[in-house]
C-alpha cells in the first residue's frame, strides 16, 4: 500500500482515503485464493533523519503504519488466523545495510520470527470505528515496543 503524505493530502484533499480504498479492492481479489500478504508496517527504511521527522518514540524503528494491515485483516480476516512478525537486524551494518548487501559488505543478519495469533479483536472497521482504530494501534504499538527492545538487545550483544 502506497500512502500519501500529509503535505500531498493538504494539496489534494480529494485523494484522502483513496489509498485505503485501493488496498481494500486489492484484498477483495484474494478472497477466493490461498494468499500470503507481506506488509512492511514500518513503511520505509530507517534513518535518523526519518526518525526525527516522524517523531518516533522508538530507538530503532519508525512508527508503524496500521491502516494497510488493518484493512487486509478486515477484508481477508477469515482467511488468516496467525501472522509472522519478522524482525531483521544488521548489527555490523546498520547504517546502510541494503547498500552493504549489494556491494558484498554485509557481514551478519539476525532474523527473529514470532508467530502471532490473530484474534477477533483485530477484525474491525479501521476507517470508520474510532474505538477499533485506537485498539488496533495500541496492539500494533505493543508489537513495535517489543521489536524495538529486541533490536536494542541484538545491538547490545554485538558490543560484547
Amino acid at each position: 500500500m502506497r500512502r500519501y503524505s500529509r503535505s500531498f493530502l493538504i494539496r489534494h484533499p480529494e485523494r484522502r482515503g483513496k489509498d485505503v480504498e485501493t488496498t481494500r479492492r486489492s484484498c477483495e481479489k484474494f478472497r477466493a485464493h490461498p494468499t500470503t500478504i507481506v506488509n512492511f508496517v514500518e513503511g520505509s527504511r530507517f534513518t535518523e533523519a526519518k526518525k526525527h521527522e516522524t517523531r518516533s518514540p522508538y530507538d530503532n524503528l519508525l512508527p508503524p503504519k496500521a491502516a494497510g494491515i488493518a484493512m487486509a485483516l478486515n477484508v481477508l480476516g477469515s482467511q488468516f488466523d496467525k501472522l509472522l512478525n519478522v524482525t531483521l537486524c544488521y548489527p555490523e551494518n546498520n547504517t546502510k545495510p541494503f547498500y552493504d548487501m549489494l556491494s558484498g559488505r554485509l557481514t551478519r543478519i539476525v532474523v527473529r520470527i514470532n508467530l502471532v495469533p490473530i484474534g477477533e479483536e483485530l477484525h474491525g472497521d479501521y476507517v470508520n470505528d474510532k474505538n477499533f482504530k485506537r485498539g488496533f494501534q495500541r496492539w500494533l504499538n505493543g508489537l513495535w515496543e517489543e521489536k524495538d527492545r529486541q533490536l536494542t538487545d541484538i545491538m547490545r550483544d554485538k558490543e560484547r
